[in-house]
């Protein structure tokens, strides 16, 4: 074992602090995950087995409480560290969002870098590991953060489904169930009304969202920023089913699909903490456009936070209880500087170096039908 954080002195092994975080936008699976970090790593039965103990604490509002905290100050550290222990967190798994709370913060941002503050007050607090559970972002500070010294471990979690090194990122099936459940209500309006409906999903610049969210829920056109699309193509589509009598249509639109030849839609040209507009706006373009170039009526909606709201699916419960089992496994090993991965099957990890400032994207030529605007219908 690493003498550096852990050792013996009279027959008993010091405590390892394990504090966890979750950064960026909330989604179910984030709870349980914080659990079953928790409940593996507190396990009486396993700690028998390991020759060593674990204290876990909870960070308050990912990266910013590490920020924020004042270690010197007790009402400061009630504010922002969160003793946690099994009984605690017992039935964190059934609900959505994150009990600990989350924010964008990026403490390396260049225009106000607060990354020695950060590495401070880790040392303060006596934190040996640091468990990230977040996007490219969040364990792109993770990642930063063991450059200079800090064991972190990461979670990956993203409805976008865009994090490279996993087959699958926290969130993502309880976001396109969202998606399929409310394409499935409002088909029965739009089949009432015989209406278009544009259908604005979450998806920055992944489609895949929209892709298989429009899949599932049998869309008839789906437009991802993979592969910008023509608005007369757009309405040839909707002419042609019309002249097969459907007298509805469902269009699914991802937030970041832009016209060809244009860019993203953005509601503001305002910066996150890590250099993100916000999107959105496309869908009520789409939507007028349709209804002036066909004289079809059309209506839109946009999904926006409902994706990420609501109680986890049975695949991100079981998914999250596998990430944070992995994720202790992992400090036991001391394999640090590294993801929890999802890959063929199988949990295992990544270096966190292998997958900051990229993202996975829909393969166009594999997944994607640029005639039809939709999913390929050839699989094999």
């Amino acid at each position: 074992m690493c003498e550096d954080y852990k050792w013996k002195e009279k027959g008993e092994f010091m405590t390892t602090k394990i504090a966890v975080l979750t950064g960026g936008g909330d989604c179910p699976g984030l709870n349980g995950a914080i659990k079953w970090v928790v409940k593996t790593a507190l396990d009486p039965l396993l700690a028998e087995h390991r020759s060593m103990k674990f204290e876990v604490v909870g960070v308050r509002e990912g990266w910013k409480g590490l920020v924020n905290v004042n270690p010197d100050d007790e009402d400061s550290k009630k504010r922002y560290i969160e003793p946690l222990d099994e009984e605690k967190v017992r039935t964190w798994d059934r609900y959505g969002g994150t009990n600990l709370g989350t924010s964008r913060t990026n403490p390396f941002n260049p225009k106000n870098d607060r990354s020695d503050i950060v590495i401070e007050n880790i040392r303060k607090l006596g934190i040996d590991v640091v468990v990230a559970i977040g996007g490219e972002d969040t364990l792109g500070v993770a990642y930063k953060l063991y450059k200079r010294g800090i064991k972190t471990v990461g979670i990956p979690k993203t409805i976008d489904g865009d994090l490279v090194g996993t087959d699958y990122s926290l969130g993502y099936d309880s976001a396109l169930n969202v998606i399929t459940e409310e394409i499935d209500r409002l088909r029965t309006t739009a089949g009432s009304h015989n209406r278009i409906f544009v259908v604005e999903t979450m998806g920055r610049h992944a489609g895949w969202l929209a892709l298989q969210g429009g899949e599932s829920s049998g869309a008839y056109i789906i437009l991802i920023p993979e592969y910008p699309f023509e608005l007369e193509r757009v309405f040839d589509l909707l002419q042609v089913r019309k002249g097969r009598e459907v007298q509805y249509s469902i269009v699914v639109v991802s937030e970041g699909a832009c016209l060809k030849g244009e860019g993203e839609f953005c509601k503001d040209e305002l910066l996150d903490d890590f250099g993100h507009r916000t999107l959105g706006g496309i869908a009520a373009f789409l939507s007028d456009q349709i209804q002036r170039n066909t004289g079809f009526e059309s209506r839109y909606v946009i999904l926006s936070h409902l994706q990420r709201g609501g109680v986890p699916s049975a695949r991100d419960r079981l998914m999250a209880r596998w990430f944070g089992i992995a994720a202790v496994d992992m400090i036991v090993s001391e394999d640090f500087g590294r993801m929890v991965s999802y890959s063929h099957g199988e949990i295992t990890s990544v270096p966190m170096k292998e997958i900051i400032n990229r993202i996975k994207t829909v393969d166009v030529d594999k997944y994607y039908d640029k005639e039809r605007y939709n999913g390929k219908r050839t699989i094999l």
